[in-house]
């Protein structure tokens, strides 16, 4: 059963930068196709950006695209999320995810994760 747990969280200005770290434990990590997510206070999930299991391309979503950015390494079974020149709207719960599965059109679909992280809260102030 992997474990997740993100941390990193907090609160940093408009404008600035954070580091998301996400620690992963109990299987084998270059298995696993990883991803962030994250959930704006009243809104649905949303995802940020992943990583194909076996793949050291990332893929990060259009609003976070040229700001995020996502690492992976895998001999420290550990993902990262670099925060840059955050908005107000980045604002959320920011979880760690993981799946088994060979996740194609479905990357960046929450449902499609099995694993999750109990979340670390971001907050963008002004």
């Amino acid at each position: 059963q992997l474990q997740l747990v993100e941390s990193g969280g907090g609160f940093v200005q408009t404008g600035g930068s954070l580091r998301l770290s996400c620690a992963a434990s109990g299987g084998a990590f270059s298995s696993y196709t990883v991803a962030w997510f994250r959930q704006p206070p009243g809104k649905e999930r949303e995802f940020v950006a992943a990583f194909k299991r076996y793949n050291s391309n990332p893929y990060h979503a259009d609003s976070v695209k040229g700001r995020f950015t996502m690492s992976r390494d895998n001999a420290k079974s550990m993902v990262n999320l670099e925060m840059k020149s955050v908005k107000a709207e980045d604002t959320a719960v920011y979880y760690c995810a993981a799946s088994s599965s060979a996740i194609t059109s479905t990357l960046n679909r929450a449902s499609a994760y099995q694993y999750w992280g109990q979340g670390t809260q971001v907050t963008i102030s002004s």
